[in-house]
Order: structure tokens, then sequence, then C-alpha cells
């Protein structure tokens, strides 16, 4: 169920251990004879252009695997994101909406990543479907229990995108082992709540639902205002208004309402007038 090409990618980072023999058997060569020193020089350089190499290697793994790479994501959220995109190794949380959690997996998803939701069970198979999720390559974990850090690090194995919900407290040293293991993986993790070091958190600072008439009618659409925050004030607050949801359930962004005005900056208004 869990073998895709990710996994494969991962195991190809392990760089295999250092062959010593070549610099066993150049002690040992000679016929046992004493070394001169230019020996000893050519080795330390041997031993000096390796470690360049693995340092080569490793800045040129880190660079295209966690500076450049992107998992998509819904454009109405691009304008809230650094890039435009979800950072691989990246950390996000959602403070409230599940709605909006869920759209952090929406494009990836269709886009042929597998998703993981740890510890939320109020997250709905049939909105996930219309939301364009793919089902086939989600793996839901509605009541991990205690054990919810644990399998959320086991999660970010075989899932690209992680959505978990923090059932205890995270300390800094688990967060910076998952971390690590996201950025192993190539994946990226999505916290329904409060995260320590989350590179983005987005919230609903306001909104408002449509609908209702006087005392009638259904909700149909809410319009809200999403804000973006930082790590430590790296990225500037940024907020945008969206549908979510719009009245065919899809998440989009919000088209500006027009203020009619008079063009000294005079907001009209109607009144009512007798007939």
């Amino acid at each position: 169920m869990f073998e895709y090409e990710g996994m494969q990618t991962a195991a190809a980072l392990r760089s295999p251990a250092p062959d010593r023999g070549g610099r066993n058997g150049a002690a040992r060569g000679g016929g046992g004879g004493v070394r001169r020193g230019n020996d000893h020089l050519g080795d330390a350089r041997a031993a000096l252009d390796r470690i360049t190499s693995l340092r080569s290697r490793v800045a040129d793994m880190e660079s295209t695997r966690v500076d450049t790479a992107g998992l998509p994501t819904a454009p109405a959220l691009e304008p809230l994101l650094p890039g435009g995109a979800i950072r691989v190794g990246g950390t996000y949380a959602v403070p409230e909406s599940v709605l909006l959690a869920m759209t952090m997996l929406q494009a990836a998803s269709a886009a042929g990543a597998w998703c993981a939701v740890v510890g939320v069970p109020s997250f709905g198979v049939e909105a996930a479907a219309a939301a364009g999720i793919d089902l086939e390559r989600l793996v839901l974990v509605p009541d991990p229990g205690d054990q919810w850090l644990a399998v959320t690090a086991a999660m970010a194995d075989v899932a690209q995108i992680v959505l978990t919900r923090p059932l205890g407290r995270v300390v800094p040293g688990d967060v910076a082992r998952l971390s690590a293991r996201l950025r192993q993986r190539g994946g990226a993790l999505v916290a329904l709540g409060a995260w320590p070091g989350a590179d983005v958190t987005l919230r609903v600072t306001s909104s408002t639902w449509s609908g209702i008439g006087q005392g009638h009618g259904h909700l149909t659409e809410r319009r809200a205002t999403v804000t973006a925050t930082g790590r430590a004030g790296a990225v500037r607050p940024t907020s945008t208004e969206l549908l979510l949801p719009a009245a065919d359930g899809a998440v989009r962004a919000a088209v500006p309402v027009p203020s009619v005005g008079s063009g000294d900056g005079r907001v009209l208004r109607p009144v009512a007038v007798a007939s």
C-alpha cells in the first residue's frame, strides 16, 4: 500500500559509507617498509578532497530538495504562501478551520501526492472527494490516541503532506526531529492547531455568512479574511479574502465588493423610498 516512488528517492539520499579499504591498503603496502612523509601528505590531501566532494554533494541535495522544491497548493492560497507553494520540509499551522487545512492538501493530491490525516475525526471523506483530493492516495488515522506524534512521524515516511491535530504538548526536540524527517522524505506538515516554529500560520481573522434573508433562508457561502503570518516575523502579515466555502462548496478567492461612490470619497448607501 505504501510502496511509492517517494520512498525510493528518500533512500537514495543516504550516502554510502566511505570505503577505507584503499587507505588501509596503502598503509599496508610497500612491502612493510617505513612510509615517507610525502605519503602522509598525499593521504591528507586525498581525505580533504573526499570531504570537500561530500560537502558539495550535500549542499546540492539540500538546495534541490529544500530551498527550491515545492508542492502545489490551491490557487486561492498562493498569495498567502511564500513562493506561492508549499515548501518541501516546511511546517504550516492552521489553528481553527478544517476546511482551510483541507484546502492545503487539494492541489498536491490532485497532482499525485500521497496525503495523510492524523487525529482529525471530523475530516470528511465526502468533503475531501468534493474538494478534489484523491481518496486512493489518502491515509486516514482518525484516533491515534496518545501516540499521535509517533503516528505523525510514521506518516511522514509515506506521505508528502501530513495533516495532523496536535493532541498534546510538542517539545522543540520532537519538532526538530520531525522537521528533519520531512526534509529527508520530501514532505511537509500542516498542523490543525498551534505548532512551535511553524513557517507560516494561517488564521481566519473575520468572516460573514450570506444566504439568510429577513428571518428565513439558508446559509449559502462564507466570506472570510485569511491572514498569514511567518515565524519570528520572517514573513510580513498578508491577508486575502476567500469564499470559505463558496455556494458550490469550493474554496476560491472572493471577488472584491465594489463601493458606489460619488467621486469625492463619499460612499452612497441605498435608502428606502416611499411609493
